[in-house]
């Protein structure tokens, strides 16, 4: 996992250790000690999506490129508030 300020900018887990909560430690980590609430994730990858979800964020935005202008469209996801 990789952070900036308030956001996830990765998270990789590797496929032989999915579903083992390996990936929800590390969200409530990252939202617990370092105080993340945004994650950025491209659209097709929608297993990512939904975990994100999950794991209680929403869609905010949508962006039609990523950040490097390429036609890959980007969820933009926020933690709900409490």
């Amino acid at each position: 996992m990789g952070t900036s300020e308030d956001k996830i900018e990765m998270l990789f887990v590797s496929p032989n250790e999915m579903r083992k909560g390996i990936g929800t430690l590390l969200i409530k980590y990252a939202v617990n000690t370092l105080k993340i609430n945004k994650v950025d994730v491209n659209e097709q990858n929608e297993q990512a999506a939904k975990f994100y979800q999950k794991m209680g964020f929403c869609v905010i935005n949508r962006s039609e490129l990523d950040n490097e202008g390429k036609p890959y469209p980007i969820l933009h996801l926020a933690l709900k508030e409490k």
